[in-house]
């Protein structure tokens, strides 16, 4: 047996597990059946015959199923980050969705989210799910942190823009009535030019699951840009990452936004 099923990137092998165990997919599938279950992808000629050659051996869906979330659970040990990508597609290459990512990770957190972005367009579509998320589940704590940027040549002082940027953000982008805890970097604010923006774009999401990628919160770059990222399951990592945003806070390095 070859290394396709190991191989497969688990959302496509859990989508397999499914097919099996209710019966829509036999252990003696065609390319077409295959197809059904887990889209037009190349390589599809080799996890059918893997999945024959299970079935030669007498293994039943069902048992076929088990013996994937065995591999699965495995797998789930390597921590193997799940490439993410946005952009045309690109036959062969087994990557997740940018935006079904972000929405994944923003719509199903359970305790806590932090999210970093450098820029957002069409704030209430870019934050919809994260505020659908906040009225399901009160209890959630979620913290953003985004960029406020000196246009070139701007003099007006750091408070004003500061506060315009929140005037409009709670009024206009912030689509829900629960209110995430907001920060940003002052330093992107100094008039002598910045001496650093916020340019992370990252989702921790219940310190257990972490997204790092290069797509800001936007329609082009959730869709038509070539964006690259990675999904990493791994509480450890999450928890660093989560703390290193969380003691910029504490230090006041990040400053909060004003409610308007």
């Amino acid at each position: 047996m070859s290394d396709f099923l190991v191989d497969l990137p688990s959302h496509l092998r859990d989508r397999l597990i499914n097919a099996l165990e209710s019966g829509l997919l036999d252990p003696f599938p065609n390319v077409a059946s295959l197809s059904s279950v887990l889209g037009n992808r190349e390589g599809m000629e080799d996890v059918v015959a893997d999945l024959l050659e299970l079935g030669s051996l007498g293994i039943s869906g069902p048992a076929a199923a088990a013996w994937l979330r065995t591999v699965e659970r495995v797998v789930a040990r390597t921590r193997r980050p799940d490439l993410v990508w946005s952009g045309p597609e690109v036959p062969g290459l087994h990557a997740r969705d940018t935006r079904s990512v972000y929405e994944e990770l923003l719509g199903s957190a359970e305790h806590s989210i932090l999210a970093s972005t450098y820029a957002f367009f069409d704030g209430p579509r870019a934050f919809e799910v994260l505020a659908r998320r906040m009225e399901t589940k009160p209890a959630l704590r979620v913290t953003l942190l985004l960029n406020i940027q000196r246009k070139k040549g701007d003099t007006t002082a750091s408070e004003q823009l500061v506060r315009k940027f929140a005037n409009h953000f709670w009024r206009t982008d912030w689509p829900g009535s629960s209110r995430p805890n907001v920060y940003f970097d002052p330093r992107a604010l100094d008039q002598d030019g910045p001496g650093g923006v916020l340019h992370a774009k990252a989702v921790v999401a219940d310190d257990e699951a972490v997204f790092i990628t290069s797509a800001n919160l936007t329609e082009a770059a959730l869709d038509r840009n070539i964006e690259l990222g990675v999904l990493i399951r791994d509480r450890a990592f999450a928890l660093t990452i989560a703390g290193y945003f969380r003691s910029l806070v504490d230090r006041s390095l990040l400053e909060p936004l004003p409610l308007a």
